[in-house]
């Protein structure tokens, strides 16, 4: 499909099949959802899709995971006129922060961080990131808010794969993603359909 083009039928996650499967081996992701991003009415329908679920819900702040979830939950906060928190990749803010470890998709042992000025007890936080593959990276957010007294409203992503971590997160957070039932199984393994409408 054309990244650019829209369909008619703009059903939920149409835009799914812009993901670019990856052509670059086992050392990156096995997909490239931000190619949907190019396309202005595919990302207006994904963060609506992501918002559906929290209609009802009071949400102060939206946070973004570094580096794609900043994109997204900008996005998302830019339609709720709300502020946006950068949950960061350790030592990128010059400023006090509260630290996490955690071990992401890939095995790797890192640090997310985030100032302490803005989370505090009583303010209600949305936590968005891209993809949640393993969910170490979410559970350290969720963590990092948590520990500085806000609460978090929910969490929300392209993707939660039902790995133990996704399901971690499936069974003791509000969630909301852009995954069509039919479509899960495809995502927990890792390779989609629509995938062979690309040139690879």
């Amino acid at each position: 499909m054309d990244v650019l083009a829209v369909p008619a039928d703009g059903h939920k996650g149409w835009y799914l099949s812009l993901m670019a499967p990856n052509t670059k081996g086992p050392t990156f992701a096995w997909l490239d959802p931000s190619r949907l991003y190019c396309n202005s009415q595919a990302l207006a329908d994904c963060v609506k899709d992501l918002l559906n679920p929290f209609q009802n819900d009071s949400i102060d702040l939206v946070a973004g995971i570094d580096a794609m979830g900043f994109i997204l939950g900008a996005s998302v906060a830019a339609t709720l006129g709300k502020g946006f928190l950068a949950i960061r990749k350790a030592g990128h803010l010059c400023v006090a922060t509260q630290n996490q470890n955690y071990t992401d998709y890939t095995g790797k042992e890192k640090t997310l961080e985030v100032r302490v000025d803005v989370l505090k007890p009583g303010v209600r936080v949305l936590i968005v990131d891209q993809w949640i593959e393993t969910g170490g990276t979410m559970k350290a957010a969720v963590q990092l808010v948590e520990r500085l007294g806000a609460t978090v409203v929910g969490v929300a992503a392209v993707a939660i794969e039902n790995t133990e971590g996704g399901k971690w997160i499936k069974d003791n957070y509000k969630f909301s993603h852009c995954i069509p039932e039919d479509l899960q199984s495809q995502i927990d393994q890792k390779y989609l359909e629509s995938f062979k409408s690309f040139n690879t």
